[in-house]
């Protein structure tokens, strides 16, 4: 099993994220991370798909989603450079000013911005890695109790010197 990436332009009509992620779950197939957005083509929608899957499974998959006729093209972003990015929000609560002041130097080291704040609270804002990401979900779970985590899934495009960012 291996962490894959498929990179799909789909039709941007209704009931086409329904499809695809049916096509999914119909073959058992677990998404872990799955967004959608517009292109520069309103009729064109991106979908950035994160799964864990065998070489024979993987292929499979693909396969079955280059028939779909809403699919337009299909990339395998699994062995590419690529740029990849993931939106991710940290609400933490019940905050001592310590506790605020640990977290202020947290976000700096982790390059993240405080997006809000209150008398005993604080939330995050990240554009990461996923692993970056949970890096930092690692670390303020093992200081604090009361947290609330939102993570979007990942978008990613190819990069255009070749190499990891």
């Amino acid at each position: 099993m291996k962490k894959r990436w498929i990179s799909l332009f789909v039709e941007n009509n209704i009931g086409v994220l329904a499809k695809i992620s049916g096509l999914f779950s119909g073959k058992s197939y677990n998404l872990e991370s799955l967004t959608v957005g517009t292109t520069e083509d309103p009729t064109v929608s991106r979908m950035t798909i994160g799964l864990n899957s065998d070489d024979v499974t993987f292929e499979q998959i693909k396969k079955q989603l280059n028939r779909m006729v809403e699919v337009i093209k299909v990339m395998d972003f699994t062995n590419m450079s690529t740029h990849m990015k993931e939106i991710l929000f940290i609400k933490i609560r019940n905050c001592s000013k310590e506790d605020k002041t640990e977290i202020f130097q947290i976000a700096d080291v982790f390059k993240v911005s405080v997006a809000d704040y209150g008398t005993d609270s604080l939330l995050l804002e990240c554009v990461q890695t996923e692993t970056r990401n949970d890096a930092l979900i690692k670390l303020l779970t093992g200081q604090f109790k009361q947290l609330e985590v939102v993570r979007g899934g990942s978008v990613a495009i190819e990069s255009i010197n070749m190499t990891d960012r």
